[in-house]
């Protein structure tokens, strides 16, 4: 699945557009390498998100195309 999409569907990032200007902007790394949007994410990948000051850094667990909103953080786990 494209890095941007799963953003999107594990809401770390609440729009698909809003994920792919932050992979645009280098903010967003996989695997300690900046990433594209269009990037494959696939289980296991570290992706790390900088908001301002703040980072995030979540590993990816499972990748489907589309979950339930109680169930979108089941697919990846905060390090």
């Amino acid at each position: 699945m494209r890095l941007d999409k799963f953003l999107k569907v594990s809401r770390l990032i609440k729009r698909r557009t809003v994920a792919n200007e932050a992979c645009d902007a280098g903010r967003v790394l996989v695997n300690d390498k900046v990433a594209k949007a269009s990037v494959n994410v696939k289980a296991g990948d570290i992706i790390e998100i900088q908001f301002g000051t703040r980072s995030v850094k979540a590993e990816v667990l499972n990748v489907q195309e589309t979950v339930k909103k109680d169930e979108a953080q089941e697919l990846y786990r905060y390090i």
